[in-house]
């Protein structure tokens, strides 16, 4: 019975939600590959152009737990509907921004749109999954990450490079407008498909709907016998707090690669007499997310099959502490994107693990503001990483500071998510952390 609820299911929202989150990251992060050309029109320095990528954060850290809390009490059919829509109605409209300070603007409001779109997600796939194939299926949905910078950087160069007065607008005005769009589409859509809860999945037969709502029923209850419930006792649950210092310092790497990676590859041409044109660029940062994909799938599998949880975190965030400052002094493009590579395997496969260990012991109302609590800290980040990179960029010249402060902020992040291994095992209702 559960392989085949489990399947059902699975078919019916992972490939939907991993659509949403892939127009998600691509919308929140194209802005690195509008940088190529925007940064002249608009006259931004570096530092202007780290600014204008963390602002996105102010309005999201703000609106996160508010967010996420809506999605709990008004059901995620229309809360996601909701966000959807209106983060692609401003993504769209940045094609007409006409200076920094605009562009600031409709960096803050594009992230106040997505607020609560991704822990709403995590809180979601809680309803519907039971811990024992939790991992693996949101190894699954999060694909969409860096499929979106594997898939999105290539789109993203290509419209630079041949759409570049479409319209009569320049080409990151056109991308843009081209990548923004298609949310808006899909929250129309999302209004109609998704299911709040198994109890009225009506696409599921009478003895799946009873059985997953049974079990999930079940794993609620063990969890608040132990566990966090209440909103006010989850945010002063110290162990919030530090997953939210684990997750900033994984997504640190995640948010200074996704915004500066192409970048550092079109800088290859001062450090190693070579170029590329636009959709080449595009074409050589896509390995390193590709090649993290298929890693996530399977780090995810083998932390189910094991049931560990902890280390399955921990390694990959010390692998990728480690391996961005030697990327720094390879002799060749390829030694360096290899390397990079390494990293990106490092941040993707800590991801979906990393978000099953706040289930331990948050549920109900405590678990929808503790897991938008972990996620407001964590992407945190979001405007720290691209702001320090790019006044490190500024002030030295290079980017090599820049990416040393990531390797400090993984090595943190793994570090600190083993000092809570005690305490995460004991939180485990369903299954004793090894």
């Amino acid at each position: 019975m559960q392989a085949r609820v489990v399947r059902k299911v699975a078919v019916r929202l992972i490939p939907f939600l991993g659509l949403a989150y892939f127009l998600n990251y691509v919308d929140r992060t194209n802005i690195g590959f509008a940088k190529l050309t925007m940064s002249a029109d608009l006259g931004l320095t570096e530092t202007m152009f780290g600014l204008a990528s963390g602002l996105f954060f102010i309005g999201y850290l703000l609106f996160e737990v508010p967010s996420n809390i809506a999605l709990h009490r008004f059901g995620a059919r229309r809360w996601i509907a909701r966000i959807l829509v209106t983060w692609g109605l401003i993504a769209a409209a940045m094609a007409f921004v006409q200076n920094a300070p605009m562009l600031y603007a409709f960096r803050i409001l594009l992230g106040i749109a997505e607020a609560g779109f991704f822990p709403g997600i995590m809180l979601y796939l809680t309803f519907w999954f039971p811990r024992s194939v939790r991992v693996r299926l949101t190894g699954l949905f999060m694909i969409a990450l860096p499929a979106s910078s594997a898939l999105g950087a290539p789109i993203a160069g290509a419209i630079l490079q041949y759409w570049d007065g479409l319209f009569g607008l320049a080409g990151w005005r056109v991308m843009f407008l081209v990548l923004g769009l298609p949310a808006v589409l899909l929250g129309v859509a999302a209004w109609f498909y998704l299911t709040d809860r198994p109890g009225d999945a009506d696409w599921l037969a009478p003895d799946e709907r009873r059985w997953l709502d049974d079990t999930m029923a079940a794993e609620q209850q063990a969890t608040e016998a132990t566990g966090k419930h209440r909103v006010r006792d989850s945010l002063r649950d110290p162990r919030v707090w530090a997953l939210g210092v684990v997750y900033f310092g994984v997504t640190y790497g995640l948010y200074a690669l996704s915004f500066f990676l192409p970048t550092i590859v079109a800088g290859f041409a001062e450090s190693f007499d070579t170029s590329f044109s636009i959709l080449e660029n595009g074409l050589i940062v896509a390995v390193p997310f590709a090649v993290g994909a298929v890693a996530m799938v399977f780090w995810s599998r083998h932390s189910d099959r094991t049931g560990e949880r902890v280390w399955h975190v921990a390694l990959p965030a010390l692998l990728g502490a480690v391996s961005i400052p030697v990327a720094l002094y390879m002799e060749s493009p390829l030694a360096t994107m290899a390397v990079i590579t390494v990293t990106a395997v490092g941040v993707f496969c800590a991801l979906p693990v990393f978000w099953y260990l706040p289930s331990t012991f948050l549920a109900g109302a405590g678990a929808a503001a503790g897991i938008a609590l972990v996620n407001t800290l964590g992407n945190s980040s979001g405007f720290g990483a691209p702001y320090i990179t790019g006044f490190l960029l500024d002030a030295t010249g290079s980017s090599r500071a820049g990416l040393w402060v990531v390797g400090a902020m993984m090595l943190v992040a793994g570090l600190t998510v083993l000092a809570l291994r005690g305490r995460l095992r004991a939180a485990d209702a369903d299954r004793v952390i090894p």
